[in-house]
């Protein structure tokens, strides 16, 4: 069996810079072993295989893994699936026009297609669910996950606590850019935090966050668990953080940076209205190849 794909570079308008994604157009053809599978050997922190939607005035069904698993929604998967079936210009051979309707797990995700100069550049997408809000969770045990002090964790404006807009994470700020650049996850402690918390059955998500500027936010996401010790930009992360923070009444409009301590610089926009959170980003072009099963 061959299946073709495509890499896209997410969050950024360079190559090598945003996060990595792999985007398979037309997935019919694969087993939920096959994804998996591939998911293990691409080794992104997200993959996209697009199937039929159930609703046939719906583009498609977007099924998303990591390296471990299988993940109800997230940010840059959507925003570079979009990009690439519109440079397309088709999803499973229907033709596509400037929004596209996304059934998964977490509910369904509109994509707006992002051009410039009638030249597709990437998308805005509205997240499947409101702000919903989970506890607050001890900074004392997220202090070891994250390789900082429990004062590193205290300085902040507010305790760390359990969000989402599709993907519950655990939100942490961080009084300055020293600190969060000083951060290192450590997988053994995040496991054993994870059986402990009440994340609902889920993972333990970990955004780290210092604001920079007004409307302005430099963030590192961890996620050992499922096999992404560090993201270079988690949507889903910015937009439930400007979501908890717009519900303070602190913003509506926030751009998220995220990915330097890595090497892989990105930018997110966020957009607040009503609780619901909008994710937008431009994307590059890496890879068009055939994987062979």
């Amino acid at each position: 069996m061959q299946v073709l794909f495509v890499t896209v570079d997410v969050f950024t308008d360079r190559t090598f810079g945003g996060n990595p994604l792999a985007v398979f157009p037309d997935a019919r053809e694969l087993s939920d072993a096959h994804m998996q599978a591939i998911a293990r050997e691409i080794n992104y922190s997200e993959h996209v295989f697009v199937m039929p939607a159930q609703n046939p005035a719906h583009t498609a069904q977007l099924r998303i893994f990591t390296p471990t698993s299988e993940i109800p929604f997230a940010g840059h998967p959507n925003v570079g699936t979009a990009f690439v079936l519109a440079r397309l210009g088709a999803a499973l051979a229907s033709p596509v026009g400037e929004t596209l309707v996304f059934e998964e797990g977490a509910g369904v995700v509109q994509a707006e297609v992002l051009r410039s100069d009638g030249v597709v550049t990437g998308a805005r997408i509205t997240a499947p669910q409101p702000l919903m809000l989970g506890p607050e969770i001890p900074a004392e045990v997220l202090a070891p996950c994250v390789g900082l002090e429990l004062a590193d964790l205290a300085k902040a404006t507010h305790p760390p606590r359990l969000a989402s807009v599709g993907l519950p994470q655990v939100f942490v700020e961080l009084s300055d850019l020293s600190t969060l650049a000083r951060a290192r996850p450590n997988a053994g402690e995040f496991a054993s935090a994870e059986a402990d918390l009440p994340l609902g059955g889920g993972p333990l998500l970990t955004m780290l966050w210092v604001r920079t500027g007004p409307g302005s936010i430099r963030a590192r996401m961890f996620g050992p668990t499922v096999g992404v010790p560090e993201d270079p930009a988690t949507g889903s992360a910015a937009g439930a953080l400007g979501a908890l923070l717009a519900s303070r009444g602190e913003g509506t409009e926030y751009l998220v940076e995220q990915g330097s301590e890595i090497g892989r610089p990105s930018r997110i926009d966020v957009t607040v209205r009503n609780n619901s959170a909008s994710i937008a980003g431009t994307c590059v072009p890496v890879i068009e190849g055939i994987f062979r099963l």
